[in-house]
């Protein structure tokens, strides 16, 4: 007799696709040029500043938490799914997390080196030892990591505004002109560059790993408390935590952007980033709580598109997450347009919503016609370590109208829960 098959979670990918739009918009504005995640250099327009101010305020750091959260609570479900199964998880884990590692590893040296999925394969194999830990202990440990990085990037932070003069507004440099030209070359030229920049966007990430790793810790406190099961479609209580979290993330948004991008001038950057890390958690849950709150009807029924294809879309972030490096790679380096520089933050914004909706609808007809995305089948084989089977999942109309999204058991749509690896920060 077979083992019995896990019904996925769908809140969880749905929160999941939702989350990638947030990803591309942040990846994207790195990506364009020096300046554009902050308006724009000198010149810039004043939308442009607008622009980048509200993306600091409601995006930056809020997504990369959301994922890295739903990573955790993934960890939690997937071990489930071994026990069930009857076969070892720590095997599974470390297959995962090396093929992780690999596909994180070749997607910072070819794509974008502010890729942080090796950070998340490095930080996978800590939160195996310290998921022993009740859900208590996990909050207590992940409150611990927040306050101990927020304390190091504050007192940083106020030390740089004591000691130094202010920061004149950005203005290019010989390096951002060699940068530019670099990243304009050809594909060898733009190798090099992503090769050069590795060591820098490593030490960040190892800085910011606390932060990753809380979330993480949140996310499997939860999984453990099945906080997605039991209050994913209770509308009180999603309406009552998101108005809640919501004066406190926005604050914290609002505080961020003035530090990054004015009026305080850059020597505030530091400040700005310690008081992220203690508030986008409370954006990120205003935001997740909101979203499943506008997509759960009244009698517990979804709305059947925009949770479909969200849903969609989450079950191979991990998929549509490289595509948005390689789609946005051509787009501003030499392997393609070279448009490194030559966008403004508002163009940029505007190419990514065209580019999430592009991903969204072909996500939705992909996860009509396979059970997984390339990369989401590529690391299930390296997982389970054998040739992942079993049927698509159909995404028909009645499946979303039916039912509400946690109560659907379908045998077909059972997959693994947690197979869509979240990108993040």
């Amino acid at each position: 007799m077979s083992p019995p098959r896990a019904r996925r979670i769908d809140e969880l990918d749905v929160l999941r696709g939702f989350a990638l739009f947030g990803i591309l918009v942040v990846n994207a504005l790195l990506m364009a040029g020096p300046y554009t995640v902050l308006g724009g250099g000198p010149g810039a327009s004043g939308a442009d500043r607008i622009a980048a101010w509200a993306v600091t305020a409601l995006v930056t750091a809020k997504f990369y938490v959301l994922f890295s959260f739903l990573f955790g609570y993934g960890f939690a479900l997937q071990a489930r799914s071994a026990r069930r199964a009857g076969a070892a998880f720590a095997p599974r884990h470390l297959r995962r997390t090396a093929g992780l590692f690999v596909l994180g590893a070749a997607h910072a040296a070819l794509l974008y080196p502010g890729d942080v999925l090796t950070t998340y394969a490095v930080l996978a194999l800590v939160l195996y030892g310290l998921s022993g830990l009740g859900v208590r202990a996990l909050l207590r440990v992940a409150a611990a990591l927040l306050l101990l990085l927020a304390a190091l990037l504050l007192g940083y932070g106020l030390l740089t505004v004591a000691l130094t003069e202010p920061v004149p507004d950005a203005s290019y440099t010989p390096g951002d002109a060699a940068r530019a030209a670099a990243y304009r070359g050809d594909a060898a030229s733009v190798l090099h560059t992503h090769l050069r920049d590795l060591p820098a966007v490593l030490g960040t990430n190892l800085l910011y790993a606390p932060a990753m790793l809380a979330a993480f810790l949140g996310g499997l406190a939860a999984a453990k408390s099945r906080l997605a099961e039991r209050r994913g479609q209770d509308r009180a209580w999603l309406r009552r935590t998101a108005l809640r979290r919501l004066p406190l993330g926005l604050g914290g948004g609002a505080v961020a952007a003035c530090c990054a991008s004015g009026p305080l001038d850059g020597r505030w950057f530091l400040v700005g980033q310690a008081v992220t890390v203690l508030t986008a958690p409370a954006l990120a849950t205003s935001y997740a709580c909101g979203l499943l709150l506008l997509l759960t009807g009244r009698a517990g029924a979804r709305v059947p598109a925009a949770a479909g294809v969200l849903a969609a879309a989450g079950r191979m972030a991990l998929t549509h997450y490289l595509t948005q490096s390689l789609v946005l790679a051509c787009v501003f380096s030499g392997y393609g347009l070279g448009l490194y520089d030559r966008a403004g933050t508002v163009a940029v914004l505007a190419d990514c919503v065209l580019l999430y909706a592009a991903q969204l609808w072909l996500g939705a007809r992909l996860s009509a016609r396979t059970r997984y995305g390339p990369a989401e089948w590529v690391l299930r084989a390296v997982t389970l370590g054998r040739r992942p089977g079993g049927p698509p999942r159909p995404v028909t109309k009645p499946a979303w109208t039916a039912a509400p999204l946690a109560s659907r058991s379908d045998p077909r749509r059972s997959a693994e829960p947690g197979d869509g690896v979240p990108p993040a920060p």
